[in-house]
């Protein structure tokens, strides 16, 4: 078996900058993904992301940063981590995302932690394109498990 890796992608009808931008300023990316990231993402920080309506965290290490066209950061780095990046490319006024995440393991497991993460970052990049085209919160992440999240997890 193969070790299983997630790409998924999408257009957001927005200039590359600002798209660029709410993937690493945690006071926009809480609008459509966690509730809380403790630092903006820069080369070799680690920043500490937090759902609060599940009260679970994560810690990120950023391994490389190359402004408006990529992330590559260390997920998830205190329990089986592994890699995800993030591909910005201009198209005029609208920017093509694409995510990628690998370092699963070849086994069911990991096959099924890879489903999961695919579900997980299209869900994001709907959430991004909805709050950046139209400035809607989504709640796409609380909404996905609503009996896990808790009640009043809203600002």
């Amino acid at each position: 078996m193969r070790a299983p890796e997630v790409r998924t992608g999408m257009l957001i009808r927005r200039p590359v900058d600002e798209v660029y931008q709410a993937f690493t300023e945690p006071g926009v990316t809480s609008w459509f993904w966690f509730t809380h990231g403790d630092r903006r993402l820069s080369p070799g920080a680690t920043a500490t992301w937090t759902w609060g309506m599940y009260g679970v965290s994560t810690r990120v290490r950023v391994k490389d940063i190359r402004v408006n066209q990529r992330i590559l950061i260390d997920w998830n780095l205190d329990d089986q981590p592994t890699e995800v990046e993030w591909r910005f490319e201009a198209r005029g006024l609208t920017t093509w995302v694409e995510i990628f995440n690998r370092g699963f393991e070849a086994t069911d497991d990991g096959v099924q932690a890879a489903l999961d993460a695919t579900e997980g970052f299209t869900l994001v990049l709907a959430g991004a394109k909805l709050w950046l085209e139209r400035a809607i919160e989504p709640g796409l992440i609380a909404d996905r498990f609503p009996d896990q999240a808790s009640p009043d997890w809203r600002r």
